[in-house]
């Protein structure tokens, strides 16, 4: 029963990890099409690009509620195995990133690996993987190196680190070399700067933009 109770909350954390709720927010909310601003990704970073910080924010808890309601389920009241809650989380990682709803193609599933985190009970790896995906999101200025970091400093981290589930960490490295093999901007070298100035300065531009054309 264990297996099949496990099989039935992976298949749900899938289907609850494609839900496009970005997309469908730029559509319903702000009647765009977030596809088409910044890096053409259909996450939550481009809701804020495409409309407010206000429905960026909803995109983004949405994105990382994805991550947790199946592991709090198998955890807290099937009291499934560690390995089981890792593989049922990975589900939803996979789901973000290949939507059927999308024709298979997805975000970089940062947000819903950061839920993931969340609802594991070793709660420690949120902060470790936090600090590195603020240090992507400051000093580099390509999406798909900043989304890189988080898993891949965590990764190292635990390798590092003793005391750590070992098949956590070979999940954090699937997840690591699934991002490097779905965008093609890794392929080129990242560029260090100091990201957040540039973002800022951007929200001003378009700020001053749209004062202009009221």
């Amino acid at each position: 029963m264990e297996i099949i109770f496990s099989l039935l909350l992976a298949a749900a954390a899938f289907l609850l990890g494609a839900c496009p709720f970005s997309v469908w927010i730029g559509r319903k909310a702000l009647g765009k099409d977030i596809t088409r601003y910044g890096d053409g990704n259909p996450g939550s970073a481009n809701v804020f690009r495409a409309g407010t910080i206000t429905f960026g924010i909803v995109a983004l808890i949405l994105d990382i509620a994805k991550g947790i309601p199946f592991i709090w389920l198998a955890y807290y009241v099937m009291h499934l195995p560690f390995s089981n809650l890792l593989f049922i989380g990975f589900c939803a990682i996979l789901g973000h990133a290949f939507s059927p709803f999308l024709k298979f193609k997805g975000g970089k599933a940062i947000a819903v690996t950061f839920g993931v985190l969340i609802a594991l009970p070793q709660s420690q790896l949120l902060f470790i993987f936090a600090i590195f995906t603020l240090l992507g999101f400051l000093l580099i200025e390509q999406n798909s190196w900043m989304a890189m970091m988080g898993p891949t400093g965590t990764s190292i981290f635990l390798l590092i680190y003793e005391g750590f589930s070992i098949e956590l960490f070979f999940i954090l490295c699937i997840l690591t070399l699934f991002l490097y093999k779905q965008h093609r901007e890794l392929q080129v070298a990242p560029i260090f700067g100091i990201n957040i100035l540039k973002w800022m300065h951007s929200r001003e531009e378009k700020a001053h933009i749209n004062k202009q054309q009221s």
